[in-house]
């Protein structure tokens, strides 16, 4: 049986996991630090484990704390969506659609799929999150969200279906004073002493697959010397002499006067963005926001990309 009286408690026990500092905490929650530190000690009590460690270092998490964690992160989640839900209920509209998104997608296509989606349906109530492509996965299988656009390929697995919508050329990303930075186009062989920035595999498998593949198809394997969990924040420690990447050759723009994207001589070519929901899912605003995204990718709106001469 649930103890509705423990979801406050997990509330202020994920606050106070996510600052680690029960002031800051209770600051944040509007109230005085002793009653939060008596309520984390209810629950303590309540679930027979020790949730943290205080030291003059501050507050850690004990194993028993971190691996309740994402349990309670995710409830905390649908208890959120359950108020917004009963909330839009209350002005007459219908349920929330939850979309979870790679921030790739945030930047494009998710924006005009949204704009294109409202049109049709002024009332619609969506919300975004931010998500990693191995995440998104699980929560659509667990119903935490109703359509990803995310970084999947080939088989999602799962119950899940998949519609790629962004096919991109790689390209790889030098510090711009690079012995290679000067050149027209790079050979994937050349690369083969490099250090690679790379995403870790849990966050995007066909992504990290890919790329591995490419490089083991060319005579090695990439030395992965450092991991980012973002394209953008990949460019950014390029640009900071940590080693190289591997990234799609659109984005040539970001690079900056420290950074050059260059074309590899060989076509290697990856999804980078693709809409996925439930097999299981029978519902006409999610089979509606399928439709539009995968018209836009038919009509150009989202599109396959084309190295830069």
């Amino acid at each position: 049986m649930i103890n509705f009286r423990l979801l406050r408690h997990l509330y202020l026990f994920s606050v106070v996991a996510e600052e680690l500092h029960f002031r800051r905490a209770a600051a944040r929650l509007g109230m005085s630090q002793p009653p939060l530190t008596e309520q984390i000690q209810v629950l303590e009590a309540a679930l027979k484990v020790r949730l943290f460690e205080r030291s003059s270092k501050g507050v850690q998490l004990t194993a028993e704390g971190a691996a309740i964690l994402p349990a309670v992160k995710k409830l905390v989640f649908q208890m959120d969506r359950v108020e917004v839900s009963v909330q839009e209920a209350l002005r007459g509209r219908g349920r929330m659609l939850t979309i979870g998104a790679i921030t790739t997608a945030m930047a494009s296509p998710l924006p005009a799929v949204i704009e294109q989606l409202k049109a049709e349906v002024p009332d619609a109530s969506i919300s975004v999150i931010e998500i990693d492509s191995a995440e998104a996965l699980l929560a659509l299988d667990e119903g935490v969200i109703d359509v990803a656009f995310a970084r999947i390929e080939g088989d999602a697995g799962q119950g899940v279906q998949a519609r790629p919508l962004r096919t991109e050329r790689l390209g790889v990303a030098l510090p711009a004073w690079h012995r290679l930075a000067a050149r027209k186009t790079i050979a994937l062989r050349e690369l083969a002493d490099e250090e690679f920035i790379m995403f870790p595999r849990a966050v995007s498998p066909s992504f990290f697959d890919g790329i591995v593949a490419a490089c083991r198809a060319h005579g090695f394997t990439p030395r992965i010397l450092h991991e980012s969990r973002s394209v953008t924040s990949q460019i950014a420690m390029v640009g900071c002499s940590q080693g190289i990447a591997l990234v799609p050759l659109g984005l040539q723009e970001l690079g900056g006067e420290r950074v050059a994207i260059k074309p590899l001589k060989e076509q290697v070519d990856v999804v980078t963005i693709a809409v996925a929901w439930s097999a299981r899912t029978q519902d006409p605003m999610v089979e509606r926001i399928v439709a539009i995204a995968a018209a836009l990718g038919a009509g150009g709106g989202v599109r396959k990309s084309a190295a830069r001469k």
